[in-house]
């Protein structure tokens, strides 16, 4: 069989073609056995939602505002963030001062991944074709779209000021540049630290049980959601109309990509719409009942502004019950970030009180 160089040689084509064409060739089967392998990647097990990110102008209003209403444990302080438990199975959120040029905005969400190191994580990864890079690459000047289908570890502030330190934090972005967490399950906000909680000033209005569901708009969300099948090998939970929600953990817990059908690369950041948390002792008449005691008011017309609480009704054909639908309750902070409360049997699917999934 002739060689790259006998054939380069037969093609009479000038030196600097040639030499091209023999940087070129090898190339090839490269790319070919990287599609390969990437088609051949097992997925990255998960046990559930862990964590989720809000970035606010005002930190200290913001801790004051989620502790008088879910009565919240401190479980860390680290610069200028704080991180405030959820229910009794060690999930959490953090509270982080905006950036310079940035708006609030629901920033990250974390996953359990147990069994695990960072590093070989990163491994695994790569195999999805998820390529490595460094957390001071992203800064307020960087557009978000290029952390895409990159992976980086993020060093938390402490006493040593070396890049050799070992408190870290894994973060992967999806093909629309959603950044995302990875963490052990009993990560509390500190990295490999652990965490004295500081309990709450008060008890709070309401009592939270866990991260339920995330939704994100996206370009394309049949692309979005063959991502997270093929990276962590999750399957649909239910379908709210034409969207499916992909179940995590326990069985309540999922996530949701909603919006277009745009072919080829993003043309823009995909954008966390809402977190929503599962509760105890949960009625729509209730809840409303308690988010205005604290001092919220019912939306108007138009869209919400900061501190307003709202009802939608998802009807039967978007998965909810029959024949009314099932009632979703939010509310904005004072930022205006959206925020949804349900029933702890909440799975994104019908009955009143969106329990019922059966995809």
């Amino acid at each position: 069989m002739a060689s790259h160089t006998d054939k380069a040689k037969h093609l009479k084509l000038p030196a600097m073609s040639r030499r091209s064409l023999l940087l070129a060739l090898p190339a090839m089967p490269l790319a070919m056995r990287a599609m390969a392998q990437q088609a051949g990647a097992q997925p990255i097990p998960t046990t559930g939602l862990h964590s989720f990110e809000l970035r606010v102008s005002d930190l200290d209003r913001s801790v004051e505002f989620y502790q008088g209403l879910f009565g919240c444990p401190v479980l860390t302080r680290i610069g200028d963030t704080v991180s405030l438990g959820v229910g009794n199975d060690g999930q959490y959120f953090t509270l982080a001062q905006v950036r310079e040029g940035e708006q609030p905005n629901i920033s990250n969400f974390g996953l359990r991944v147990p069994g695990y190191t960072r590093y070989q994580l990163q491994s695994l990864l790569s195999e999805h074709g998820i390529n490595r890079t460094v957390d001071s690459f992203y800064d307020s000047r960087t557009s978000a779209m290029q952390r895409a289908n990159m992976t980086w570890l993020r060093r938390l502030p402490g006493e040593s000021d070396t890049m050799l330190a070992d408190n870290h934090e894994l973060f992967v972005a999806d093909r629309d540049g959603v950044p995302i967490k990875l963490s052990s399950p009993d990560d509390c906000g500190a990295g490999d630290e652990s965490c004295t909680p500081e309990p709450a000033p008060t008890e709070g209005l309401i009592e939270l049980r866990e991260i339920n569901h995330l939704t994100t708009f996206v370009a394309n969300y049949q692309l979005s959601n063959e991502f997270y099948r093929r990276l962590f090998g999750l399957e649909n939970q239910a379908f709210q109309a034409q969207f499916p929600t992909l179940g995590l953990g326990n069985g309540t817990q999922f996530l949701m990509f909603v919006g277009g059908m745009q072919d080829g690369v993003p043309a823009q950041t995909g954008r966390i719409d809402h977190v929503s948390l599962n509760m105890e002792n949960f009625t729509v008449a209730s809840v409303l009942e308690r988010l205005t005691e604290y001092g919220l008011s019912p939306r108007g017309d138009g869209e919400p502004a900061p501190l307003q609480h709202w009802v939608t009704m998802r009807m039967p054909e978007r998965g909810g019950a029959e024949p009314d639908g099932t009632p979703e309750v939010y509310f904005s902070d004072p930022d205006g970030l959206h925020l949804q409360l349900q029933h702890h049997t909440y799975c994104g699917g019908g009955d009143e009180f969106g329990g019922t999934c059966n995809a």
